[in-house]
This record gives C-alpha cells, sequence and structure tokens, in this order.
C-alpha cells in the first residue's frame, strides 16, 4: 500500500471514531440524502414500471398491422376486406385451418378512478376470437369469456383495481349499448390488463364503424418470418399499410412519457440534491470547526494536508453512502410493486402499472448518493488541509 495512502487512512480512522461526538450533524446530512434518493429512485420507478408493463406486452412473434402513416390504434383505419388480405400473408400460424389473426377495433370509455373519482378515459377493445390464442399469456381469473355477438366484456385485472365500477357483473354504458363485465383476465402484466376486451362485431355497430378496423395483430411462424410477412403486405398494391414488430411498435408507445417522467425526476433530484450538498457541507464544516485542535495537531506531528482532505471527503461520502442505502430500502419497501394508472399520451387512454424499483435505479441511487457526498466534502476537506500548524499551539 502507498505511503500516502497509509496516512490518510489512519487519519480518516481517527476521524471516524470522533463521529458518535457529532451524532446529531452527521444525522442530518443522512436523512438529507436519504429523502433525495427515495425521491429519486420513486419517481424513476413510475417510468420503469410503465416501460416494464409496455415490454410485457410484446411478443417476438407478434406482429401489428396499422393504417400507412398511423402513428397508432387510434389513428388508423382498415376496411374489412384488407384485414382479410393481411390473414392470407405468408409467415402466419395456422390453427385449425384459419390463420391466427385478429381484425380489432379500439375505442375509449368514460370509467371513474377509483381514487378520484373522476372520469377517465378506459380503452375498449373489440378483438375477435383468435385474440385470445395470439395473447398465449391471456388468462381467466374471475367468470367466463364473451360471448360473439352478445353485449358482454371481459375486464383486465389492472383495470378492476384502477377503476370504478368493472367488477363481475357491473354493467357499462357506452356508444350506443349498455355492457355487462362477465370475466376478468390477466395477461402477464401487459397493457392488456388495462383495457376492456369484447367481440368486435358487436362493438363496431354501437360505435357505427361498418366493416372497418384499426389494427390487426398476427401470431408469427417464428420471429424471423416477420420480413416475409412484411414484405408480402408492404409490396401488395391493394394495401398501403404500416406493419410493425409488437415490441418495437409498444416501445414506441412508451417512449413519449419515459421521457417526460425520467426528466422530471432528475429535475426534482438536482434540485433536492442541492439541499442534501449544503447540508453535507454544514456537516463537515461543523466537523472541521468542532476537530480544529485535533486536526491542526495532526498536521504539525507530519500528518500532511492531502490525508487530512482525504479523510473528511472519505467521512462526507460514508454519510452520504449509509444515507443512499437507507434511501434504496424506503423507496423499494415503499414503491415496488404499488399500483397505479397513468395516461399514454399516444393513445390519451389511462394504462395500469406497478411501480419497478430495479437493482439498476438503486445502483443510480447510491451512486447519487456518493456524488452528493463528495461535493458535500470538498469545500471543508479544503479548509481542513489549510489549517496552520500555530492554531494548535494557541489552542492547548
Amino acid at each position: 500500500m502507498p505511503y500516502w495512502v497509509s496516512i490518510a487512512a489512519i487519519v480518516t480512522v481517527v476521524n471516524l471514531r470522533t463521529l458518535p461526538q457529532r451524532a446529531a450533524a452527521s444525522a442530518v446530512a443522512v436523512v438529507g440524502v436519504m429523502g433525495v434518493v427515495v425521491v429519486f429512485v420513486a419517481v424513476l420507478s413510475i417510468a420503469e414500471g410503465f416501460r416494464a408493463t409496455m415490454a410485457a406486452t410484446a411478443s417476438p412473434d407478434t406482429a401489428i398491422v396499422l393504417r400507412g402513416g398511423s402513428d397508432t390504434e387510434l389513428s388508423s383505419s382498415l376496411p374489412g376486406d384488407q384485414v382479410r388480405i393481411v390473414a392470407e400473408a405468408p409467415g402466419i400460424v395456422q390453427r385449425s385451418g384459419r390463420a391466427l389473426t385478429s381484425g380489432e377495433l379500439f375505442v375509449v370509455m368514460d370509467v371513474p378512478k377509483r381514487s378520484t373519482g373522476t372520469a377517465t378515459n378506459v380503452p375498449l377493445r373489440g378483438v375477435q376470437p383468435a385474440a385470445f390464442d395470439i395473447r398465449d399469456r391471456f388468462r381467466l381469473i374471475e367468470g367466463r369469456t364473451f360471448t360473439p355477438g352478445r353485449n358482454e366484456v371481459v375486464v383486465g385485472r389492472g383495470a378492476v383495481a384502477e377503476f370504478d365500477g368493472l367488477g363481475l357483473g357491473a354493467r357499462l354504458r357506452s356508444g350506443e349499448e349498455t355492457w355487462t363485465v362477465v370475466g376478468i383476465f390477466e395477461a402477464g402484466g401487459s397493457v392488456a390488463e388495462s383495457e376492456i376486451w369484447t367481440d368486435v362485431g358487436v362493438l363496431q355497430p354501437a360505435y357505427r364503424r361498418g366493416n372497418t378496423f384499426q389494427s390487426v395483430t398476427v401470431k408469427l411462424e417464428s420471429p424471423g418470418a416477420f420480413e416475409a410477412f412484411k414484405d408480402a403486405l408492404t409490396s401488395d398494391p391493394r394495401l398501403h399499410v404500416r406493419v410493425e414488430r409488437e415490441a418495437d411498435y409498444f416501445a414506441e408507445q412508451s417512449e413519449v412519457l419515459t421521457v417526460i417522467i425520467t426528466t422530471i425526476g432528475y429535475l426534482i433530484a438536482g434540485l433536492m440534491g442541492l439541499g442534501a450538498v449544503f447540508a453535507a457541507v454544514n456537516t463537515m464544516y461543523s466537523a472541521v470547526a468542532s476537530r480544529t485542535r485535533e486536526i491542526a495537531t495532526l498536521r504539525a506531528i507530519g500528518f500532511g494536508g492531502g490525508a487530512v482532505a482525504v479523510s473528511v471527503v472519505v467521512e462526507s461520502m460514508l454519510l452520504a453512502l449509509v444515507g443512499g442505502a437507507l434511501g434504496g430500502v424506503v423507496a423499494y419497501f415503499g414503491f415496488h410493486g404499488l399500483q397505479t394508472a397513468t395516461l399514454n399520451f399516444q393513445t390519451f387512454t389511462q394504462v395500469a402499472f406497478a411501480f419497478t424499483v430495479t437493482p439498476s435505479l438503486l445502483t443510480q441511487g447510491v451512486g447519487y448518493a456518493l456524488l452528493l457526498g463528495l461535493l458535500g466534502g470538498v469545500f471543508p476537506a479544503v479548509r481542513a488541509a489549510r489549517l496552520p500548524v500555530a492554531t494548535a499551539l494557541r489552542s492547548l
């Protein structure tokens, strides 16, 4: 071990042994950093949870077809004859002599949120029978599936948890019809759990859509079949469509909200971080002031100013590390798995999801805490390193 490192380590140990004498001031710095990390991790866990929900929707062997130039299902429209043409494309899984494709209609209905009671947009999706096989993680957990041709719906468990009046047996008014909830389903934590599903053949006349759809979801024979499927559709002169892998489509869906929340998270953490840095600076200045005689004496007996400065910075970073670790624990147990719902800016509908505190977020939180500790310790460290040796002699 280099000599200067040994010297710095000795001075640091001496500093840390005096921490109990400065417990109150040190606790202020720890709590300040902990608060910053809790908010930082909690806010970013919203974006992480939303992104995870969107990612859970995607399957590598599933594709979605929209009208050419459309960004979302809401802005898309496909005539029934084009939906049939899509079903004839190569690369689609065939089951019982029929292609696994689902022409779908995506509309919104007003449903009150449980938390506020205010009406909000909830997706109402009309699907064809193959939709249940295409979304292979679909599973009924209560009731039964809707009967084709009837005004019946099944509701995702996320929607049931976040919105009022969607329980089994509930009756919903939407469009020109009343719908009865006959089942509740889960879908592997995907965005489908925020939706209400019904027979597309019933939904079309209820919203006066005629024989039109907004998208076609297809199950491919393999992920590698996508290019051939896409080329067949985009080169067909009868069609003007946009073909995407489901994963790419939902990644785009999550992009806007993720950027907004991440930006807000870093902004809030930055502003709160300033307060935490000032708390750390005050704590370390207080530590230096209370140990003026000790520091100057160390200088007098041969310990260099650099070793003293390093010891102050290390102490500040250790306090920040404790605060960061505590903040990570509070954020994880306080927010991980917490259910909520927010607006998807691409479709202007609510998406139910859970806060997701990942190891990466916890690592970022602790890293940010160490940065705050470093910044909070630099100026007091410089002051400690510059204390004149004569100070020790005058204080004896």
